[in-house]
């Protein structure tokens, strides 16, 4: 029971950089964060539920799956702060406002649907013994790093963090576990 709540706690520690992201932006508030994490819950169990279910009836070992979505995941965070630092750049251009309530919302489905995507994976990697802990630390790590890092975002010495670098750090934790996933996967 020990290795899933630590795998939990561990791959869970992308979510430090996405609170520290949100909380360097002004706009963002912490009730957005908690919303975040409430639909972040409901995922995790959803992806446990459909994780033992999806493993009975696939015919190769989900590793696979597991650790292409996580690469993909990863780089599309990484590919996703260039993406808003144009659109931000053309909003200052044409006088529009800062970061919309739209873009939260884009990040909170990214961040649910990636814990969903860990809970998923580590219940493949701890079946047939995995318990519904699994979703839980996956679901409280997430809310537990993310809000740390969000109050730590709002102090006067993290202002000065570049945003780039967390979502590079975000992205390459994602990256790394979908690496792992693989190298389990061809057995290096």
């Amino acid at each position: 029971m020990l290795m899933p709540v630590l795998s939990g706690l561990i791959v869970s520690l992308d979510a430090f950089f996405i609170g520290l992201s949100l909380g360097l932006q002004n706009r963002c508030k912490f009730m957005y964060l908690a919303i975040i994490n409430g639909f972040l819950l409901g995922l995790c169990i959803i992806g446990f539920l459909v994780a033992g279910f999806i493993y009975e009836r696939i015919p190769f070992d989900p590793d696979l799956v597991v650790g292409i979505a996580f690469i993909a995941l990863g780089v599309w965070t990484i590919s996703q702060y260039f993406v808003c630092e144009r659109v931000k750049k053309r909003k200052e251009l044409t006088g529009e406002k800062g970061t919309s309530v739209k873009t939260f919302v884009i990040v909170g489905i990214v961040m649910s649907v990636e814990a969903m995507l860990i809970t998923m994976g580590i219940t493949f990697i701890f079946l047939p013994n995995s318990t519904f802990i699994i979703p839980l630390t996956v679901a409280l790590a997430h809310f537990g790093y993310s809000a740390a890092s969000f109050f730590l975002a709002r102090t006067k010495h993290v202002r000065g963090i570049p945003p780039i670098i967390c979502h590079i750090i975000s992205g390459g934790a994602l990256i790394i576990y979908g690496l792992m996933a693989l190298f389990v996967e061809f057995g290096v």
